[in-house]
């Protein structure tokens, strides 16, 4: 499976931005993660196989959205009232397998697409 991010770019502090993940076929659960210069990879959100579950990092809960459309292979996470600390590279994966829960840790995703840069300014 391939994975391709886009979306990304500048935004002002309050503002919003939809980054969408592209995959070259069906997939299991996926999620966002993001990753700002000096400092780790860290989960944002994931979602299940079938878009009915869904989990949150706590920085972003009530600010992102993550939904998908199984039918484009694509996963989308809409990020409102955006803030300068957001700023990151954001990154798409994918579950190999199947599983029942929502995966939210890195060693649950097999596949990992290329990133798509988010700048939020003050």
């Amino acid at each position: 499976v391939q994975l391709q991010a886009y979306g990304g770019g500048l935004v002002q502090a309050g503002g919003s931005l939809r980054v969408s993940c592209a995959a070259s076929k069906r997939t299991f659960g996926m999620g966002w993660f993001r990753q700002a210069p000096g400092k780790e990879r860290d989960f944002v959100a994931g979602i299940n196989w079938s878009g009915r579950s869904t989990h949150y990092a706590d920085s972003v809960k009530g600010r992102f959205t993550i939904s998908r459309d199984n039918a484009k292979n694509t996963v989308y996470l809409e990020m409102n009232s955006l803030k300068p600390e957001d700023t990151a590279v954001y990154y798409c994966a994918a579950e190999k397998y199947y599983s029942d829960s929502v995966p939210s840790r890195p060693y649950e995703f097999y596949y990992w697409g290329q990133g798509t840069q988010v700048t939020v300014s003050s």
